[in-house]
Parts: structure tokens; C-alpha cells; sequence
């Protein structure tokens, strides 16, 4: 017989290649799928976004919230609260020109003694003069005295600061008069803690609008607030036949005081006592009603300057009258 040699390829048949990728299980590659199928559906920084549209229009679109619309989108992240930070007195403005045309005139900031020429600090705080505004100063219950060192004490920079003071504390019980519920009665002379807690934390507010235009537009927004839901008590009131202000559903979803433009009530009453909540439909300071010109009249910014000029001439006379006696 023929040898015949067999190659070791024929002997063993054709090799096949039957490996495969072997499936890795474990918590580590697991967290690296999970990182990796996340990095694939975050969006790029790129993107665009409010903050990459014309500076123009940025502003523009911002115009059109509310204040407490512009904090909640200053919290966002630090880009929106730098840029708020940087335009507030442009957004405030542009705000408040549309939104509250009556309340920003009718609710003027008192003027801070930081703006106010150093060489006239001691004419304004001299104690006889301070004797002679004393009435406004007393604190009521709801109120806290301004501090001379921090804000002007002419009476124009005084009623404002009352006013102001008002706003914060009126919103505070709107959901008491809402419902019905009696506003807790304070026997005189007394000092309960909650109360104190209440006036100094409302005061905290009114002194952030004292220096930021944006808090200032937030007052008043939260004033618009009480002040429609107080119109839309008192007109729920079938038996109460008052004069009011005319307020329609169109005017409560513009979120604009325009309508309290129109003629209505005087409103200038202060509530010296929580008491007069319950009656208080429209607390609209610092103007009138003229019926020559058939329009409110306001109390001009420039009543600051008025009324500081007077306390100058009054410390001149006074001045002038000790040096005539001890001559």
C-alpha cells in the first residue's frame, strides 16, 4: 500500500473562529454606561439660550414680568442673577412704567440721609426740630418709627416711609380678610413677641426697597395684589352701597393699576390701626382728585426738596432769634 502523508489541516478539518465579546457585568462598568449615556443627552453649553439674544431685547422680554417673575428668574443660575444684578434699575423701570403708573407715584421712596449733603446732617437731627415732627414718629402698632440716621425726616420723607410700611403689613393679612378671619387685636400698651417679629420683618422689607429698585417694584406689585382683592371684597358686599372704583376682569388680568387711574373714591386715609383693614378698599397716598382737570393730581417728587428747604430756613430763624437774645 501507498503511503499517502496527510496534512495536519485535512487531519483536523477546517478551524473555525467561534469567539465572541464577553459580556462585562459589574457595578464599575455599569456607573461608566450610565455617565456615558448621560453625557450623550446633555445639551450642549452651546445652545441658546434667553441670555444669547440682543441686549435690546433681552430687556424687552424681561419688561414684561413681574418683579417677583425677576427674583425667581434671578435664582436660576449665576448668570441670569449677575445680569439681573447688573440692569436692575433699567428692568425695574421699564416694569414699573406700564405695570404700576399710579402706585410708583403714589408710593415715592423716602430719601436716604446717605444721598443727602453730609453739611446738613446736623440741621435736619437737631433734637427741636425732631420735637416738632414727633407726632409722625411715634410708633403705632403696626409701624416702626424710621431711623433718623438712615432716612430724611422732613415730613414728605416721613409720610412716605409710613406708607411704604403700610403696603407690607396690609399684604401680610390679606388672606385673614380673605376668609373672614379676625385680624389678632392688640390691648394698648402692650408688646406681644409675634407682633414685634411681624413690624421689624416688614420693616427688613421696606428697607431692601430703600436701596434696590427691583424690591421697590415688588412693593408695589404686592400693594396691586391687596388692593384688587380688597376691591373685589367690598364688591362682593351687596349691602355695602359705597362709592368704589371701577374694576373690571379685564383690568385683574392685565396686572397693570391703569383702571386706578379712572375716577373712584379718595383713598388717602391712613390706617393708623389694623382695624381699618376691613373697611379699606384703595389706600392710594399722595393724591387727589381734581375736578377742573377731571384727573388725579399727585404730590410731585420734588416735595422732598420743598419741605427741605423749609427745615433749612427754620433752623436760620431759629438761629438767628437765640443770637438776637443772647445779644
Amino acid at each position: 500500500m501507498r503511503n499517502v502523508e496527510v496534512s495536519e489541516d485535512e487531519e483536523l478539518g477546517e478551524l473555525e473562529d467561534k469567539t465572541e465579546i464577553l459580556t462585562l457585568r459589574s457595578k464599575r462598568t455599569e456607573r461608566a454606561r450610565k455617565k456615558q449615556a448621560k453625557r450623550v443627552k446633555r445639551p450642549s453649553c452651546n445652545s441658546p439660550d434667553l441670555l444669547s439674544l440682543p441686549y435690546e431685547l433681552v430687556l424687552d422680554i424681561l419688561a414684561l414680568l413681574r418683579p417677583s417673575d425677576v427674583f425667581n428668574l434671578q435664582r436660576v443660575n449665576r448668570t441670569f442673577h449677575q445680569f439681573i444684578v447688573q440692569e436692575e434699575h433699567r428692568i425695574s423701570r421699564a416694569i414699573t412704567s406700564w405695570r404700576y403708573v399710579c402706585l410708583s407715584k403714589c408710593f415715592r421712596l423716602p430719601v436716604l440721609m446717605d444721598d443727602i449733603d453730609p453739611s446738613f446732617h446736623a440741621v435736619i437731627q437737631i433734637p427741636e426740630r425732631q420735637k416738632s415732627v414727633i407726632i409722625h414718629k411715634n410708633p403705632y402698632q403696626h409701624i416702626q418709627s424710621p431711623n433718623p440716621a438712615e432716612i430724611c425726616t422732613c415730613l414728605t420723607c416721613l409720610l412716605r416711609w409710613t406708607a411704604l410700611c403700610v403696603i407690607v403689613d396690609f399684604a401680610h393679612w390679606q388672606r385673614n380678610l380673605d376668609n373672614g378671619e379676625p385680624i389678632p387685636m392688640i390691648q394698648r400698651g402692650k408688646h406681644p413677641t409675634w407682633n414685634q417679629s411681624l413690624v421689624e420683618s416688614n420693616v427688613a422689607v421696606v428697607r431692601k426697597a430703600l436701596r434696590s429698585p427691583l424690591w421697590h417694584a415688588r412693593l408695589l406689585e404686592a400693594h396691586l395684589d391687596s388692593t384688587v382683592r380688597s376691591i373685589s371684597r367690598h364688591a362682593a358686599n351687596k349691602g355695602n352701597k359705597r362709592r368704589r372704583f371701577r374694576m373690571s376682569k379685564e383690568d385683574v388680568e392685565s396686572g397693570s393699576d391703569l383702571f386706578l387711574e379712572k375716577s373712584g373714591p379718595p383713598s388717602f386715609d391712613f390706617p393708623f390701626h389694623r382695624d381699618n383693614y376691613y373697611m379699606l378698599e384703595a389706600y392710594l397716598p399722595n393724591r387727589g382728585w381734581s375736578a377742573e382737570n377731571n384727573r388725579w393730581m399727585y404730590v410731585p417728587a420734588e416735595q422732598h426738596d420743598i419741605d427741605f428747604q423749609f427745615i433749612v430756613n427754620w433752623v436760620k430763624r431759629q438761629q438767628k432769634t437765640a443770637s438776637g437774645q443772647g445779644n
